[in-house]
């Protein structure tokens, strides 16, 4: 069990003074207690341990606080300022979080999962030339992460390198089967591409792996309305997939008003060529009603 530390910053037990000395001698040297740094840094790995417990519970700004303590007291461990460092990345805080990271690397030179993070947050920075560097430093070092190989087909597909995204995300799926955000990205690829049937059976995988989230169900709705030539009135009463895209496209809407957002789809990697796509998908008459609302 680890010893509490009792942090006194000046002790005067010299001792007691002769009432009988005169009063320019009754100034005492203060004795200050010698920092313990080894069980400061014990005590910081030990609250960067609560941190990251708290972190798996979602409980983040709890989380948040017990890995800045940590980070006070074990300010050269590597592995503390990285958990530190990713907690800020978690909440998108890019100035907090960079420079923790970079030192947690300086640190730790060798430690995948460092190197993952950094990949992580250049992406977030739209630095997607230096996130993939990181990445695949990091990847030459732990080979078989879904979600590295993810992010590395994200920077990839930012860098307009769509045959190596696709191919990072197929080996991310490789490692882990159910990981539908990759399924889902080939999907983007593949439309901004111009394949389109190929990209609506990614994003119905997709939508299967991932039970009922609304990106693959909208994207879907945007692809087929395109595909079938929905705008028309004719042509979309009667045709049963501009039905289903319809039936999609507000199931998607009305679970996440989120997905109304060009901004945000953009944030998601949707490309130009999807983006014009749901800009035309946004102006049925529906769709506009429905968004009205939201």
């Amino acid at each position: 069990m680890l010893k509490r530390l009792s942090l006194l910053p000046l002790l005067t037990l010299c001792g007691l003074l002769s009432t009988s000395l005169p009063a320019r001698a009754q100034a005492l040297t203060p004795y200050v207690l010698p920092l313990d740094y080894d069980l400061m840094a014990e005590q910081g790995l030990f609250l960067a341990n609560e941190a990251q417990q708290l972190a798996e519970f979602q409980q983040f700004g709890r989380a948040l606080a017990l890995a800045q303590l940590a980070a006070q007291l074990a300010p050269n461990e590597g592995q503390v300022l990285a958990l530190l460092g990713g907690l800020y990345l978690q909440n998108s805080d890019l100035e907090q979080a960079l420079p923790l990271l970079a030192r947690a690397q300086e640190l730790l030179p060798n430690n995948a999962r460092v190197l993952f993070a950094l990949g992580s947050a250049y992406l977030q920075q739209d630095n997607p030339r230096l996130a993939s560097s990181y990445l695949e430093q990091g990847l030459r070092l732990e080979a078989e992460n879904p979600n590295a190989l993810f992010d590395l087909g994200n920077a990839y597909f930012k860098l307009g390198e769509y045959p190596r995204a696709i191919a990072s995300f197929e080996q991310s799926v490789a490692v882990e089967p159910e990981f539908w955000p990759a399924v889902n990205n080939i999907g983007l690829v593949l439309y901004e591409q111009g394949d389109t049937p190929e990209a609506v059976e990614y994003w119905r995988t997709s939508l299967d792996l991932a039970a009922n989230e609304p990106e693959p169900k909208l994207a879907i709705a945007v692809a087929l309305h395109a595909q079938e030539n929905c705008g028309v009135p004719v042509v979309r009463a009667a045709n049963a997939a501009c039905q289903e895209a319809l039936r999609l496209g507000v199931e998607a809407l009305e679970q996440d008003s989120r997905y109304a957002d060009l901004d945000f789809l953009r944030t998601n990697l949707w490309g130009d060529r999807l983006i014009d796509s749901t800009t035309d998908f946004f102006e049925l008459p529906d769709i506009k009603t429905l968004l009205s609302e939201l």
